[in-house]
């Protein structure tokens, strides 16, 4: 089920470059067929991998292939449900690569500079 979770991101992001072992860099479109010869070489077999891979691809093709491409109807819509838990957004609170909105409440001018509270001077230490 990662896997397919996995193939069907990386279809959506096909040029991001990813990085695997030791540095290895390569667009996104080839990390789930490197993980599969990755435990391949480790386990023996990859039939789980490739069962992953087969759903992720027919999911992918039945919701966005199609309908796109080919001009057909949505065949797969994800339950109204989930999106109650789990909503439909990208970037959280702020955004990938943008700093937060501010939380500060502006204030109003109490006589100070800038919006700030005029406390007065203040005592030196160590002063009479």
């Amino acid at each position: 089920m990662i896997l397919s979770a996995l193939y069907v991101w990386c279809q959506l992001n096909r040029d991001v470059i990813v990085s695997f072992w030791f540095g290895t860099r390569f667009k996104a479109m080839y990390l789930p067929w490197v993980l599969v010869g990755f435990n391949w070489i480790l386990r023996g077999g990859g039939l789980a991998e490739i069962l992953g891979i087969l759903v992720g691809h027919l999911y992918f093709f039945l919701t966005f292939k199609y309908p796109q491409d080919f001009g057909g109807r949505t065949l797969l819509k994800t339950p109204d449900i989930l999106y109650k838990y789990f909503p439909n957004r990208q970037g959280g609170i702020s955004g990938f690569g943008q700093a937060p909105a501010s939380r500060r409440r502006p204030e109003a001018n109490n006589g100070g500079v800038g919006g700030r509270h005029n406390w007065g001077q203040g005592n030196p230490l160590g002063g009479d």
